[in-house]
């Protein structure tokens, strides 16, 4: 297994976001109690709409199969998405 970086964009539609958010929340928990999803959080400032995920997966290909089934990415509400693999060190990972 390996640790992948997801980044999300999100267009402008916050009320869309706000009404699928409780089944995206309930799918990304779905994946953490699996251990798929380490973390996962949008950005809380003032750059542009989106979030950072961080998935354990077998390879970039799971990854995008796994965010295809995203309630946010079914909808269209993430207008762009880049997955990297990051091998990340420090206690968090241990």
């Amino acid at each position: 297994m390996a640790t992948f970086a997801i980044h999300y964009t999100y267009d402008d539609r916050s009320a869309e976001r706000d009404e699928l958010r409780p089944p995206h929340r309930a799918y990304l928990g779905e994946l953490a109690d699996a251990g798929t999803a380490l973390a996962y959080a949008r950005y809380d400032d003032d750059g542009a709409p989106g979030a950072l995920l961080v998935f354990d997966a077998q390879d970039s290909p799971a990854v995008e199969r796994l965010i295809a089934a995203d309630p946010f990415m079914e909808a269209g509400l993430v207008v762009h998405h880049e997955v990297r693999a990051w091998p990340a060190i420090g206690p968090w990972t241990a």
